[in-house]
């Protein structure tokens, strides 16, 4: 996950050194949290969520805590995940975060913290945190302390349409890599394409590799590699091969190399509108599978990734994580209340129940309607083992040389030897 030891000035030149500028933004740091004449103070909250529902619901949500704490105002920034990280990652090298800010933990969330920019939550959100799931608060965890407040927890996994895996003689979901591959070839014998991948953002095609990085070494594999800056062990290259397996069964939909996500000719509405079979992506599938598409309503399945024959992991372990919000060093006590509200009971039941969020709050598990939702969480519950998306648990330079690597043996000009010795020299460098 980096060097403990970086100092802020040194995180500061290499997130500047990335290549993606010093952009002018204003209200951050400095310029936000700040009071006005009238004794109001504004907070800047920063997050991902551009599509609906959840965009209005969220909103809402800043309204509602307005009106109950009169001499605050919230502004609301909201960006496409891509943006979000170019637009923080100038906004780390300027040395000014938001008050409140969107953050998935792990190895990018502790760099930022080494660099003395985001604000210790472990007092100022006692005694409230304590009842949240601990499994949800694990990655935002650092050093014993804690950097950020869940608001999600999940896993990434197959999302299908039934009525297309009937029509290929698909009676159920494949539970092996080799039955994985023979849905694909069924799939196509029917002219039917069989996955929809956001080859243009690279992170939805890490997501295989990851998985069968996971299935073929072992989820320890992945954190040993990191922790020796060494990525040649035979099952993680492995995994590169089981991916060109895939690829060279041209599963995935025409122009997938240019293709967005939640983008109306993307990824999501892709399955949505029922143009590909599967794709593999979080909890938070169906919402923007329904925004960007029309939706599958009850023809939409989910089913865990495959296991790999031989392989050291099992179809227990689970990829994926959750969504947090973190704090600005220094930022004001409106920006503490703000993620009490946004923790409570009462919000996460409207989360659930709005959004398909999986709960946080114990309390607000009696919301959990869609067979889907409680498909992933049962999926969560009976989980063996845990890992966080590659490219946050590692550290930034090292997460982002994953998921160019593995766009490149996609795209077929690296080879699964040529992935692991990319991300091994990217480690050795961080």
């Amino acid at each position: 996950m980096g060097d403990p030891a970086l100092s802020r000035r040194g995180f500061l030149a290499a997130s500047a050194a990335a290549g993606l500028g010093m952009t002018a933004l204003s209200g951050c740091g400095g310029d936000s949290g700040g009071g006005s004449s009238n004794g109001t103070t504004t907070i800047e909250w920063w997050n991902i969520s551009t599509t609906q529902p959840t965009k209005t619901v969220w909103a809402g949500l800043a309204k509602k805590f307005e009106a109950q704490n009169p001499k605050v105002k919230v502004k609301i920034v909201q960006l496409e995940n891509d943006a979000y990280k170019s637009k923080m990652t100038a906004l780390i090298a300027s040395g000014k975060l938001p008050d409140i800010f969107h953050t998935w933990g792990g190895g990018v969330l502790k760099q930022q913290v080494d660099a003395g920019l985001v604000e210790d939550l472990s007092d100022r959100t006692k005694p409230w945190a304590d009842g949240m799931l601990s499994v949800a608060k694990q990655p935002y965890l650092i050093d014993d302390k804690l950097y950020g407040i869940p608001f999600d927890i999940g896993m990434i996994g197959f999302w299908y349409n039934k009525a297309l895996f009937k029509q290929a003689g698909i009676s159920t979901p494949p539970t092996t890599w080799s039955g994985f591959l023979d849905a694909v070839r069924k799939l196509k014998a029917k002219n039917i394409t069989p996955i929809a991948v956001a080859g243009k953002e690279k992170w939805p095609e890490m997501y295989y590799w990851a998985y069968l990085a996971m299935r073929t070494a072992g989820i320890d594999a992945l954190k040993k590699a990191d922790e020796a800056k060494d990525f040649s062990d035979p099952g993680i290259v492995q995994a590169g091969q089981h991916l060109k397996d895939l690829v060279q069964l041209q599963p995935f939909q025409k122009g997938f190399l240019g293709a967005g996500y939640s983008t109306p000719t993307g990824q999501a509405a892709a399955v949505g509108n029922g143009k590909a079979a599967m794709e593999l992506m979080g909890q938070w599938a169906p919402v923007v599978e329904a925004d960007s598409g029309k939706g599958l309503g009850s023809n939409l399945g989910f089913f865990p990734f495959p296991a790999v024959e031989g392989g050291k992991g099992a179809i227990t372990e689970v990829f994926g994580g959750g969504g947090g919000h973190a704090l600005r060093k220094g930022a004001p006590q409106a920006a503490v209340d703000f993620l009490k509200f946004f923790a409570s009971e009462t919000t996460d039941l409207e989360l659930v129940k709005k959004t398909n969020t999986l709960p946080v709050v114990p309390g607000a598990e009696k919301a959990l309607s869609d067979p889907n939702t409680k498909a992933v969480q049962a999926q969560l519950k009976g989980a063996t083992g845990f890992q966080l998306y590659l490219d946050q648990a590692y550290a930034p330079s090292v997460g982002q040389e994953v998921n160019d690597s593995v766009a490149a043996l996609i795209a077929g000009s690296k080879s699964p030897e040529q992935v692991a010795q990319s991300i091994t020299k990217a480690a050795k460098e961080a």
